[in-house]
């Protein structure tokens, strides 16, 4: 394997990982959430005191959306790694330039295909 790769490799099993304990925080913290909503007998949504559990709730699930996006993303460049695919326009089967898998590593199109 390239060196080059490799280190890509590395960068992204260590955002894998970053990631996956984020997402097991963010479902604690939900879990949370519901669980308060379920012991609180108060009217959030017209408490003046700040933000309703609904919100809280829905922001968190937000996060969680997002934190599993991430992780599907970061899942299927390590497999096109690991099929020799990576870096290579799932598009027009053309290059993905360099410049473009360091900002953002996760590309699976050429900045052409992308727009």
């Amino acid at each position: 394997m390239d060196e080059q790769v490799q280190d890509v490799q590395d960068v992204l099993a260590a955002e894998r990982e970053t990631t996956a304990e984020r997402l097991a925080a963010l479902e604690r913290d939900l879990e949370g959430i519901v669980e308060a909503g379920r012991l609180v007998a108060t009217d959030d949504e017209h408490d003046p005191e700040g933000s309703t559990i609904a919100f809280e709730r829905s922001q968190t699930g937000a996060f969680i959306e997002d934190a599993r996006k991430h992780l599907a993303d970061l899942d299927s460049a390590l497999e096109r790694i690991a099929a020799g695919d990576y870096g290579i326009c799932e598009k027009c089967a053309q290059p993905i330039a360099a410049e473009r898998l360091m900002v953002r590593p996760t590309a699976k199109t050429c900045i052409s295909c992308a727009v």
